[in-house]
């Protein structure tokens, strides 16, 4: 059975090649592996808001900002498909959100210089 590197490679692999619903379906193959691995539902948001299936896209983008909460970038990424979908007032939110990770990563690391 290919590992979730492995398996995740295979869907870019699809998408580049405009297979973009294989793509989907090998990325939701390699959650059924492991429902915690963020690059797959990074990916799934993207391939998911490319076919306007919007819903889709902020559930997977919702899931990565919980699996990576300290990744400013999770946040982005939510806000952006919330503003493709329309969802104006959660795409500010998540753009707050990705502002509040980054400010307490600069406290964080102004801490530990002294």
């Amino acid at each position: 059975m290919p590992n979730n590197v492995e398996m995740y490679d295979e869907a870019i692999r699809l998408q580049e090649a405009g297979q973009i619903e294989a793509a989907i379906q090998k990325l939701q193959e390699l959650l059924e592996q492991d429902p915690n691995y963020g690059l797959a539902h990074a990916a799934l948001s993207v391939f998911y808001g490319k076919l306007a299936r919007y819903d889709e896209a902020v559930e997977h983008a919702e899931k990565l900002c919980q699996l990576e909460p300290e990744d400013p970038f999770s946040y982005v990424a939510l806000s952006l498909i919330c503003q493709k979908a329309g969802r104006l007032p959660e795409a500010e939110q998540a753009m707050f959100q990705a502002r509040q990770v980054q400010i307490a990563q600069y406290r964080k690391q102004m801490s530990q210089q002294g």
